[in-house]
């Protein structure tokens, strides 16, 4: 070899060369690779062999079984070995070492707090950090990490569809929210959570040996030690479970999902303007609440000229919501024209071939469909198939959590069969003093020993508890058990209706324009900033004002035509 001496330490190695993985792009000839057992860096080690049969693919695809390319940039430590008898090993020339960063916090002596997650969860808990009163030594370093650069409130994500809020206001830059607090933000994805292991702890709960809690490794290769750490990374759509959705159907759940509808819908609509055109083919799966408010949404914005299908495996829509508010959605979708077909169950998403559209109907994508409670007696043959221009997929989910958070190699972290982490009642991991989880991410009962859900109502109040445990765990004061208090549930079902059912009053049901204007000013009290609470409730009021002052013109001006 041509390296005399390792890379990263300098020492003397005439046969064993520590490289970075940028220096792989360089090597040529035969190779092979092979863990070395006993071995670590800060994320892992393998072994090279020149001179062996397996071939190195310089396009970087094939470098390492079982790892991401994307890990190639972040300097795991690897070992090269020449092959003297071979005689196929060609030199090795230097590269830059890019180790892995260290993130700095601004007074590492006080405690520090690391949040993944910056929603409803995250974003929350920070707020309610910031809002309490610490001991000056005892103050902590928030930082959030998140993966997007703007929080989102997604109850109001169905708003920018029917054109009621602009995207500033349901989804502020962390920027925005966060200037004029100590809370710093770190625009970044988790890859790896790796605590220390609670075996290096006293009796009395300190750590024994370790000067914090654990390191958090980001996808950019920055790290970060903390002393406390919160999960509330959220979730994700879930589609791989039927073929084609992942490919076909587009999820509800993201800003980006939102955007992406827009676009499409916008080209649909430029594209079917006018007379004589095809109506534009809709089909929402899953007839929960968010499919439920999309259809409503989209229906109403397409009026004439969409045509509207809602499928869903459940025998009735919102099967969880109260009963004032799944009659109130009923009237609203039924007035729209929106088709249910309720006991199905999706089996496959297709792309429209050429001999589809032979037949004249132009559309993109086929949605087939089996009845949920009698199989079709035809083998292989779906019992329904929708024709559509669009697919929303709003049904199934997982946690957005990383693939390498098992905890530490004595004590995993515990997850139910969902991949949701479990905590006790004061919302910390189970087994982990100074780590907490919070909303979708999280498992946890309620009083009465049931699943809690995962909604923004709970992610709200645990946010609260949250901040409030780790104020209490820092200044070594009893933690709260969380409890959980519903408060009703809420619906959008179009730019001037919605329903509202308060859990304090039974059997009432605010629909209509009461129900929406009672939504929105609940969503506005719940933004997360005052400043931003007051911007978002300015604009609000100037354009109802506008809105106000068009009907009223409109109005006068039918009355003088018929006079």
């Amino acid at each position: 070899m041509a390296i005399s001496s390792c890379l990263f330490t300098g020492l003397p190695c005439p046969r064993n060369v520590a490289v970075s993985f940028q220096s792989l792009k360089q090597i040529k000839g035969n190779i092979q690779f092979s863990y070395i057992p006993g071995c670590h860096s800060a994320i892992g080690t393998v072994a090279i062999r020149c001179g062996h049969s397996s071939v190195f693919s310089s396009s970087m695809k094939a470098y390492l079984p079982g790892q991401s390319a994307g890990s190639a940039k972040r300097g795991f430590l690897v070992f090269a070995t020449a092959d003297a008898n071979k005689g196929q090993s060609e030199d090795l020339h230097e590269v830059e070492d890019k180790s892995l960063k260290k993130y700095t916090w601004a007074d590492p002596k006080k405690p520090r707090i690391c949040i993944l997650g910056g929603g409803f969860g995250g974003l929350y808990t920070a707020l309610r950090l910031e809002s309490l009163v610490w001991p000056a030594d005892k103050k902590p370093e928030v930082l959030v990490v998140d993966q997007s650069d703007r929080f989102v409130f997604k109850p109001l994500l169905y708003e920018l569809l029917s054109k009621e809020v602009d995207v500033w206001e349901v989804a502020p830059s962390f920027k925005d929210l966060l200037n004029g607090t100590n809370i710093s933000f770190q625009q970044d994805k988790v890859e790896k959570i790796q605590p220390f292991d609670e075996s290096s702890r006293s009796h009395d709960g300190s750590l024994a040996s370790q000067e914090n809690g654990g390191t958090v490794l980001l996808e950019s290769g920055l790290t970060i030690d903390y002393d406390w750490l919160v999960l509330a990374l959220g979730s994700e759509s879930k589609r791989d479970i039927v073929p084609g959705a992942t490919e076909y159907a587009i999820p509800f759940s993201s800003l980006e999902d939102v955007l992406e509808i827009e676009r499409q819908l916008r080209k649909l609509e430029r594209e079917r303007f006018g007379s004589g055109k095809p109506p534009i083919r809709l089909v929402v799966v899953g007839a929960g609440y968010c499919g439920v408010e999309l259809a409503a949404t989209l229906a109403e914005r397409l009026g004439d000229r969409g045509k509207m299908q809602m499928v869903d495996v459940a025998p009735d829509i919102c099967t969880s919501a109260p009963v004032g508010n799944r009659e109130a959605a009923y009237k609203v979708l039924s007035s729209r024209g929106v088709e249910l077909i309720l006991g199905v169950f999706a089996t496959e998403i297709k792309k429209v071939s050429a001999e589809d559209n032979a037949s004249g109907e132009q559309f993109p994508y086929l949605l087939e469909l089996r009845s949920a409670n009698k199989p079709s007696k035809r083998s292989g043959r779906p019992s329904m198939t929708l024709p559509a221009d669009m697919i929303f997929w709003t049904v199934g989910g997982k946690p957005a959590l990383p693939s390498e958070i098992s905890g530490s190699k004595s004590h995993p972290f515990p997850m139910n069969g969902r991949g949701q982490v479990e905590t006790d009642d004061t919302l910390r991991v189970r087994g982990y003093l100074q780590i907490f989880a919070v909303g979708d991410s999280s498992f946890l009962r309620d009083s009465s020993n049931q699943p809690l859900q995962a909604t923004a109502q709970v992610a709200f109040q645990q946010a609260d508890y949250c901040g409030w445990n780790l104020w209490a765990a820092i200044n070594n004061r009893p933690l709260l058990p969380f409890r959980f208090q519903n408060l009703g549930e809420m619906m959008t079902l179009g730019r001037n209706d919605a329903a509202v059912t308060v859990s304090f009053v039974d059997g009432i049901t605010l629909e209509g324009p009461l129900g929406h204007t009672a939504r929105k000013l609940a969503y506005l009290y719940r933004l997360p900033t005052n400043e931003h609470r007051l911007k978002v409730g300015l604009s609000w009021f100037v354009k109802s004002t506008v809105d106000t002052v068009a009907t009223l013109q409109d109005t006068f001006t039918k009355l003088a035509a018929t006079t």
